[in-house]
């Protein structure tokens, strides 16, 4: 990746502040689908099974089996921990064909936490090699290329990822970003606007009424 040399000025109209702002960084993929319910709902089992029943002897001692983890639901769990085998259990994952394009888009934030950007955004290549539609991983490949000053590539990106989950909250909020840097005004002011819809009470909510003035007023002078 190279930065580009036409990163836009807001001289002409009014300066923002934009540029101080602190997005978003970047975000992994969770469970998904009726695998995170299934463990919902045994858990929740196994509480209440006997539930009333004291009165009554027991002949035998129900002992409840561990859950049989798939390696991107291990790599999940030991990423929730901080354990450093996550990334192992993860490149596991990729190798069994589970859940590939997520645990791609997971080890990328990992190299990104780890600083290892050019690594990160490989691993978020791979991710949307295998699927072109994983909205995280074009998410966070717009952080990337928002953090060069690439914004046209950032902002498709940011919108592949919106067209993809439109409750995607923290994508809104550096859309609005990227949009106001590129002084698409309108965009930036219906991002923001969307991203206070989802968030409301949100420690960041504020930033985005202050953003929110300035591009109004910007609105009004253009």
């Amino acid at each position: 990746m190279t930065q580009s040399d036409d990163k836009p000025t807001l001289d002409n109209v009014i300066r923002f502040p934009v540029e101080a702002v602190t997005r978003f960084g970047f975000q992994r993929a969770e469970k998904r689908g009726s695998s995170s319910r299934t463990v919902k709902m045994e858990s929740e089992g196994q509480m209440t099974l006997f539930e009333g029943r004291e009165s009554h002897p027991q002949k035998g001692k129900v002992v409840p089996l561990p859950l049989q983890l798939s390696p991107f639901e291990e790599a999940l769990m030991l990423d929730d921990q901080g354990d450093e085998r996550a990334e192992e259990i993860y490149t596991k994952a990729i190798e069994n064909g589970d859940r590939v394009a997520d645990a791609w888009c997971n080890l990328g934030v990992l190299r990104s936490i780890e600083g290892d950007l050019d690594s990160a955004f490989d691993c978020f290549a791979q991710s949307l090699a295998a699927g072109p539609r994983h909205a995280e991983s074009h998410y966070n490949i717009a952080n990337l290329y928002f953090e060069i000053g690439d914004l046209r590539v950032a902002r498709t990106h940011y919108e592949i990822a919106l067209d993809v989950n439109e409750e995607f909250v923290n994508a809104w909020f550096n859309y609005g970003l990227v949009t106001a840097l590129a002084e698409d005004y309108r965009a930036a002011h219906d991002a923001l606007l969307r991203y206070k819809q989802l968030a409301p009470g949100a420690e960041s909510e504020c930033i985005a009424d202050e953003l929110l003035g300035y591009i109004q007023t910007a609105i009004h002078l253009s």
